[in-house]
């Protein structure tokens, strides 16, 4: 296996500010924003893009945590020893402005099994999806209304998202399968 870093982490806080300035620019009131990150690495780029909001506007926006693990349509072929973690929204959600933030949109399965655990919590106003990398290849009708950067990529290569909180360490990398002939 290959592996090329696409992006540092000066590129990923730059990207996280754009991000901010773009999510205060689309709507409204910021009184009914909350940010909702997505298990795992989801929840780190929410926590930043409301500091960076705050830093911005000097609000506190409410984040949450929500893992969408049972609303998964692949949950057949999940280890069996999986462990779901609790979802956490510190606020309803019900005629909110939800922010739903991932770290890679792929196939588009994953944010709409997190849209469907949402609903579960309220009927927002409206969910608009964040994600740091958006890198093609959709079996959904989902798009992303906030981009950190679009990356075009092969089936056989993944995009690996590395954060500190969770990782260590802030970068993206593009890891090519060797293997597979093309």
């Amino acid at each position: 296996m290959a592996e090329s870093i696409i992006l540092s982490e000066i590129d990923i806080s730059r990207t996280l500010t754009r991000i901010a300035h773009e999510i205060i620019e689309n709507g409204d009131q910021l009184d009914s924003l909350i940010l909702i990150g997505v298990r795992t690495r989801g929840f780190p780029l929410a926590q930043r893009i409301a500091s960076e909001i705050a830093g911005i506007e000097g609000k506190e926006i409410p984040v949450g945590v929500l893992d969408f693990t049972l609303y998964r349509d692949d949950l057949d072929s999940l280890p069996k020893d999986l462990t779901i973690e609790p979802s956490d929204i510190p606020t309803m959600i019900a005629d909110k402005r939800v922010v739903l933030v991932d770290d890679v949109l792929f196939t588009g399965r994953s944010a709409r099994a997190a849209i469907d655990a949402l609903i579960d919590w309220g009927r927002p106003k409206s969910i608009q999806l964040a994600v740091l990398i958006d890198r093609g290849h959709r079996e959904m009708p989902i798009k992303a209304d906030f981009v950190g950067k679009n990356i075009p990529s092969s089936l056989h290569e993944r995009i690996q998202v590395r954060l500190k909180e969770v990782d260590g360490k802030d970068e993206v990398a593009i890891i090519k399968d060797n293997s597979s002939t093309a």
